[in-house]
């Protein structure tokens, strides 16, 4: 049954989906956008009814484009609202480009800045990280300035060192997303600004990444520290970045991870919080108000954990 285009499942379903993808490590989630099949009308109940013995709360509203709200370990999916459409993701683009710069390149590596960089950043009108052309920055630190102020030049640099080239390192992430199972996602830079095209996925995509993401160790704890501090150096000058993620520090048990915004994509927002044993994952796209999509999200992660015991 719709209601605001929001389909949703209730535990028996998720018991009854859980039995029959009982063989994938996240069977929500089994093949890109066919998964969103799993909801079917005929599993889904009145919105914001409440089998007994659960919370009687109605699903919070979801504003944007699209959602899509699941818990990593059971599977069971909370929340879908046009969660296989193509669309932009903006800077959500950037939690693909951390995870492949940790897969190609070591912490402690060094990366010279170029004027390429701080271009790239200042003539798209991008956030940036505020770098200089000639400081050197390990790839820890521009990890850091990619995933918190959602650094252009930073992301541009990292590709550019490690592709070698954008071209070469946009091919390296549309292989991982292949081989993740991201079906409907192509990447056209490592940024995911508009130009030279801002590429695609879904909600869907975006939340089977965000839980592989969040599965690395370094990029999990870059992805939930709140300011990262760069003490001033012989070969670079002092940085202080904040974390865009309004979630941090607001929201029990947030893990992360990323924020997003370019006027197609509107504002965009992965998120993760561990609740009582549970590890929930969400993703909301399209939003047109910059402060409703922590909101929303903070409002679907305290209802989904109403309706899941805790893990004893």
């Amino acid at each position: 049954m719709h209601h605001g285009g929001i389909r949703l499942i209730t535990r028996a379903a998720l018991v009854a989906t859980a039995l029959l993808v009982a063989a994938s490590p996240t069977p929500a989630l089994a093949t890109g956008s066919s998964a969103s099949a799993l909801i079917t009308e005929a599993a889904a109940p009145v919105l914001g009814s409440a089998p007994a013995g659960q919370g009687s709360a109605s699903v919070p509203s979801v504003p944007g484009r699209a959602a899509y709200l699941y818990d990593t370990g059971t599977g069971a999916v909370h929340l879908s609202k046009q969660a296989g459409k193509r669309m932009p993701v903006a800077s959500l683009t950037k939690v693909m480009t951390a995870y492949v710069v940790l897969r190609e390149a070591r912490l402690d590596d060094t990366v010279t800045i170029q004027a390429a960089d701080v271009r790239h950043a200042a003539s798209n009108g991008a956030t940036h990280a505020s770098l200089r052309a000639g400081e050197r920055l390990t790839v820890r630190d521009l990890l850091y300035a990619v995933m918190l102020p959602s650094a252009a030049d930073a992301s541009h640099a990292l590709a550019r060192v490690y592709g070698p080239g954008n071209t070469r390192f946009v091919a390296k992430m549309n292989a991982t997303a292949r081989s993740m199972g991201l079906v409907d996602t192509a990447y056209a830079s490592a940024d995911g600004l508009p130009k030279p095209a801002p590429g695609h996925s879904t909600a869907l995509d975006q939340a089977k990444l965000a839980e592989i993401a969040l599965r690395d160790p370094v990029l999990r704890a870059i992805a939930s520290s709140r300011r990262h501090v760069v003490a001033r150096s012989k070969v670079h000058r002092a940085h202080s970045w904040t974390n865009s993620n309004k979630l941090l520090g607001q929201t029990p048990g947030v893990l992360g991870l990323k924020t997003g915004y370019t006027g197609a994509a509107g504002y965009c927002l992965s998120f993760a919080a561990d609740r009582d044993g549970h590890r929930l994952v969400g993703v909301i796209l399209g939003e047109s108000s910059a402060d409703r999509r922590f909101q929303t999200a903070t409002r679907l992660l305290d209802w989904a954990s109403e309706q899941t015991p805790p893990e004893l």
